[in-house]
């Protein structure tokens, strides 16, 4: 019973249900931006690039057998080997701009604690007080 017990304090502890918060929080907001990354900026670098669509960007590295549409999806069920760069792309790309919006955070964080004043030292207990002054008249 004491392996439980000692469990549950572990589990318990702020550390972990926060780290179990942020890891929500993390999946929620990583698709946030896929979305944003899928659905706002990969069609702008794609029309910028002149494909629309970085997804279905690919190198065939394999004979195709005949009668097998030129598809992404389609060369894939027919087993051919396909180099697949364009999703790669998509992916760095969402990489690059969640890694700049969680250092955008922590900076952001890191001002904030910087900006907040010092928290005042507390007021030394009446008979500290009364020892120290005691203390400096047997000095004398």
């Amino acid at each position: 019973m004491g392996m439980m017990q000692e469990f549950k304090e572990f589990a318990v502890k702020g550390n972990v249900v926060d780290l179990a918060v942020g890891v929500i929080i993390g999946a929620a907001f990583g698709k946030i931006v896929d979305s944003v990354v899928a659905d706002l900026i990969m069609p702008v670098v794609g029309s910028i690039f002149g494909s629309l669509d970085f997804s279905s960007l690919y190198v065939v590295l394999g004979k195709v057998p005949a009668g097998t549409v030129m598809t992404l999806e389609a060369l894939k069920k027919a087993g051919v080997p396909v180099l697949a760069y364009g999703n790669f792309i998509t992916i760095a790309v969402n990489f690059i701009i969640l890694a700049f919006i969680i250092f955008m955070m922590v900076k952001q964080i890191n001002r904030m604690k910087r900006a907040a004043p010092p928290a005042a030292a507390p007021a030394t207990p009446e008979d500290i007080v009364l020892l120290r002054e005691i203390r400096d008249n047997l000095k004398r």
